[in-house]
């Protein structure tokens, strides 16, 4: 069964001893050698696949075109095979960093995988790259890829079960330098020692602030995931070295715990798998059906169906006002409580609607869907009957939706709310929704059928009909790969889509 570790702050005069540290812990849960079920691994075959679909919908973008243009710059490292870049030609290898970092961009520009909610935020699917990454690199097959993997997913998930960063502005990317090292430490066999360290390093290197989510949100949005995977990849490499972390990492006086969350008072219990349990923690984690923060998510399913059943409300002639009862996170991390004035700017950058819950739910009521490109441009944010119905769109917290956006019982966690919508006639409609439509609890959960359509359809512009049967054969059989086929799981445009792309020139 899962075990609590205890965690809290401790004077340097207390001798922690590593045995009794986090990172320890997580260390331990790494190295145990215990089988992947089955439908943990169908579950990893899935993400594989969708992390590809939204990879291969972002290809031409321009953050993921610097991204691996700066890979394609560094010669594949003399130890090993290298990596595949997304995109490009597999025999086009670079270093494993770096096809992590590049890799790693692709996957997030869109905001559109896998997500985890609990007391933090998270993407776990942002794990794959780097973990790929090595496998590539090493000459892994899928069998040590699928250990690797379900033991990221096991260690994100965990932490960010337990462990709040948003509270105390720190991006949450922190929880995933140190579970993308700990999945590496798991694909390569490590022993506790060297995933320790490498946790330990990972984690000091990816804190940061979340001010890459804030106000003007920039290109960096989707950088950050893949510097902690680029981070977690070298950290492994210098604790395979034989170099040493800060320690405890956590725990410390002057650690993560005591200066960037809860304090010197502070502490945690986090779950963690005890030995010879199973990993299952992404089995708790949903994709995404649409191409938006994961709380907005049910409001697209809403607004979608209050298209069908009221055509009346896409006139904002007809709309006095419109109101998201909804949670603490969506009101004041999306919605109108961030005082955030970019929300409801029409010449506001993708980045900053992606994270505008007003701006969501004008597009998806009037359009009745969700488009990943259309529902972004410029002139579909700058339509002036779209303007006048966003800016008469708030947010309010509801403490029941908050209580139930943090529940610990999956059959009530919910990340909805209730709409109210007030007719300039007087009249009012009201409706509510708790989860998306594609979350296992939803009206349509996704099944391994809806990944391979998300993938079809985000991959068709860009890669050949035959590109697309080659991929998916591959990811269907992850788990009896051979070392050569995982240096094949990547994907590989069409002549002439990544000529058309931007290949901006920088310092390499």
């Amino acid at each position: 069964m899962t075990v609590n570790h205890h965690l809290r702050v401790h004077r340097s005069d207390e001798n922690l001893a590593r045995e009794g540290q986090l990172a320890w812990h997580i260390a331990e849960v790494a190295a145990d050698p215990v089988e992947v079920e089955p439908d943990v691994v169908d579950m990893i075959i899935n993400r594989v696949i969708d992390n590809a679909a939204v990879a291969a919908a972002s290809l031409t973008r321009a953050p993921v075109s610097a991204a691996r243009q700066q890979a394609l710059d560094h010669a594949v490292s003399v130890g090993g095979n290298g990596a595949t870049v997304f995109g490009c030609a597999l025999d086009r290898r670079t270093s494993p960093e770096w096809a992590a970092w590049a890799n790693g961009v692709a996957v997030r520009e869109l905001d559109y995988h896998d997500t985890f909610l609990a007391a933090d935020y998270s993407h776990p699917g942002d794990n794959i790259p780097p973990i790929l990454a090595v496998a590539q690199h090493v000459g892994a097959d899928g069998a040590a890829l699928v250990r690797g993997l379900a033991t990221g997913y096991e260690i994100q998930i965990d932490l960010v079960r337990a462990i709040c960063l948003h509270k105390h502005k720190i991006d949450h990317v922190a929880h995933l330098g140190p579970s993308a090292a700990a999945g590496i430490g798991t694909l390569l066999g490590l022993d506790v020692e060297t995933i320790y360290q490498a946790v330990g390093q990972a984690l000091h290197t990816t804190t940061a602030t979340r001010q890459s989510r804030k106000g003007e949100i920039s290109t960096w949005k989707a950088h950050a995931p893949a510097f902690a995977g680029k981070m977690a990849v070298e950290a492994v490499d210098r604790a395979m070295r034989g170099e040493t972390s800060p320690s405890p990492i956590y725990e410390g006086e002057d650690g993560v715990v005591a200066w960037m969350l809860d304090g010197p008072d502070a502490s945690y219990d986090v779950p963690l798998p005890e030995a010879g349990e199973p990993k299952r923690g992404i089995l708790d984690s949903y994709t995404k059906e649409h191409s938006a923060e994961y709380q907005a998510q049910a409001w697209i399913d809403l607004a979608r169906k209050l298209h069908g059943e009221h055509p009346e409300l896409t006139d904002p002639a007809n709309v006095e006002s419109i109101v998201l009862h909804t949670s603490h996170h969506t009101h004041y991390v999306i919605g109108s409580g961030a005082n955030d004035p970019q929300k409801y700017d029409p010449k506001a950058s993708r980045e900053t609607l992606d994270h505008s819950i007003p701006y969501i739910f004008a597009v998806a009521l009037q359009d009745g869907g969700w488009h990943h490109v259309d529902s972004y441009a410029p002139e579909r944010a700058g339509r002036e009957d779209t303007v006048a119905l966003w800016q008469k769109i708030t947010t309010a917290e509801d403490a029941e939706w908050t209580r139930r956006y943090h529940s610990d019982d999956p059959n009530e966690k919910a990340f909805g709310g209730r709409v109210e919508i007030r007719l300039t006639g007087g009249e009012t409609i009201e409706d509510e929704i708790a989860v998306a439509d594609a979350h296992p609890l939803g009206a349509r959960p996704f099944a391994r059928a809806d990944y391979i359509r998300k993938f079809r359809i985000l991959a068709e512009p860009v890669l050949s009909a035959e590109e697309i049967d080659r991929f998916i054969d591959l990811a269907e059989r992850l788990p009896e790969l051979t070392p050569e086929e995982v240096q094949q799981l990547s994907i590989v445009a069409e002549f002439g889509v990544l000529a058309a792309a931007p290949a901006p020139k920088g310092l390499f």
